[in-house]
């Protein structure tokens, strides 16, 4: 169906040459006052509308098609007015323009020129409006950090809402970049700890020798470098909540320790002989399949169940693609303000672009290369080449989600890098992780050290 456009002019003669040049592009609604100008707008609620100054009862004067103006704004805020006006007409049209109308035409009107304006002006109404609605259904349907307006994710956030009144432990399953903490951290604001601390640990960033300290602290000379006493990320959660991330990578004997603090409530600090209670609630996270583990071995299936009390389940970014614009709007308007440069849309190029790539690295990989965008970005708009949406961003044929992934990460450790010159503190902050991850990341995909 074609848009709808409101023409208000007194002269017939021009009424009748515009309807006819332009209704097999538009479906064409006419006024010649105020009056009825603001009846046909109330009705067919037109993205554009071409308004004549010169109305009555006051044809010779623009008193009353600024008036027409200024009520047809109050209207709609976002509806594109064009003036027509006389030659004789600037100061009026100048008075136009500051009140708000889009663009202005010189009569005698020029159709091709009135066809190629009218077309800017409906599409720049169109992503106008494409843009607000994204916005309403982001606001709309975050919760807690998170955001999804899709079945799968309303199921997470009614799973989120039931756990949290709970002390269960909870199993966070999901692909790398589902935002597995994101979650966490929404279990731990809905409970009733959350006057607490949460504490959050990624247990393959930390060498295997060094894990158990972490978790559990040490005292003073229980170890070769242990020159004061430490206090561990468990006791830190003390009357909060602990994360325990990547909970697949945990060496045996430490997933012994952790198992007896489950069942028991208590831990002792390395080189200590003090019983400390602790009343954390645990909350852990893995993209890696630990029943498999469990069958060669490597994961103690009595902790397993310890752990995973109840199951929280993130879809990929492919499971919810209706969610896809949506979150992506709102982490460019994040991202935007962070910036200094509110107001940047997405071109329409690269919402199709958006939509067709496959994001192997779900919501990281979009967090990433917005924030990207944002930076590199020196239009309005935001482009498919800003994101590396063009070509080289896509995956390429017959290559695994895995290596998918590693390529994502390299290119983005490979531009924090050189955007931080070498500085591994600023490059691990600008995406999101800490220096031992940013440490482990660059050695498991082969990039040279700083």
């Amino acid at each position: 169906m074609n848009p709808t456009l409101l023409i208000v002019d007194d002269d017939e003669e021009i009424l009748t040459q515009m309807k006819w040049g332009l209704s097999e592009d538009y479906e064409v609604t006419q006024a010649s006052d105020r009056e009825s100008a603001l009846d046909r707008f109330r009705v067919h609620k037109p993205l554009v509308a071409i308004l004549d100054l010169g109305l009555p009862p006051h044809p010779n004067s623009a008193e009353e098609g600024l008036a027409t103006l200024s009520e047809l704004l109050e209207l709609d805020p976002k509806v594109k007015v064009i003036i027509a006006s006389g030659q004789g007409d600037r100061s009026n049209t100048l008075d136009a323009i500051g009140t708000g109308a889009y663009d202005f035409l010189t009569k005698p009107i020029d159709m091709d020129e009135l066809q190629l304006l009218l077309k800017r002006c409906f599409h720049v109404a169109e992503l106008e409006r494409e843009y607000l609605e994204l916005k309403r259904q982001t606001q709309a349907d975050t919760f807690e950090g998170m955001i999804g307006s899709s079945q799968a994710m309303q199921e997470v956030f009614d799973t989120i809402r039931k756990v949290a009144t709970s002390d269960a432990s909870v199993m966070i399953l999901g692909e790398s970049g589902t935002g597995k903490e994101v979650a966490a951290r929404a279990i731990h604001q809905q409970s009733n700890r959350r006057g607490g601390a949460f504490v959050a640990i990624n247990c393959s960033a930390i060498p295997e020798n060094l894990l158990e300290s972490e978790l559990f602290g040490h005292e003073k000379g229980s170890f070769t470098g242990a020159h004061a006493q430490q206090i561990g990320k468990i006791e830190q959660s003390k009357g909060g909540t602990l994360f325990l991330d990547e909970i697949g990578e945990v060496p045996l004997p430490v997933q012994v320790k952790l198992l007896r603090f489950l069942q028991e409530g208590y831990i002792e600090r390395l080189g200590g002989r003090e019983t400390i209670q602790v009343n954390s609630r645990i909350l852990a996270a893995t993209n890696a399949d630990l029943k498999k583990g469990m069958n060669d071995g490597s994961f103690r299936e009595d902790f397993y169940f310890r752990l995973a009390v109840i199951e929280l389940n993130l879809p990929s970014l492919r499971d919810r693609e209706e969610d896809l614009l949506v979150l992506a709007t709102a982490l460019l308007q994040r991202f935007a303000t962070e910036n200094d440069k509110e107001g940047l849309t997405f071109a329409k190029k690269t919402l199709a672009a958006i939509e067709q790539h496959t994001w192997p690295g779900n919501v990281r990989e979009l967090q990433n290369r917005i924030r990207r965008a944002v930076i590199m970005c020196d239009a309005k708009a935001v482009s498919a080449e800003d994101m590396q949406l063009s070509g080289s961003g896509f995956i390429a044929p017959g290559q695994t989600l895995k290596q998918a992934r590693e390529d994502l990460d390299r290119e983005l450790i490979h531009f924090a890098l050189k955007k931080h010159k070498g500085k591994i503190t600023y490059a691990a902050s600008e995406l999101g992780i800490s220096r031992p991850t940013f440490y482990e990341l660059i050695d498991r995909l082969g990039i040279e050290r700083p």
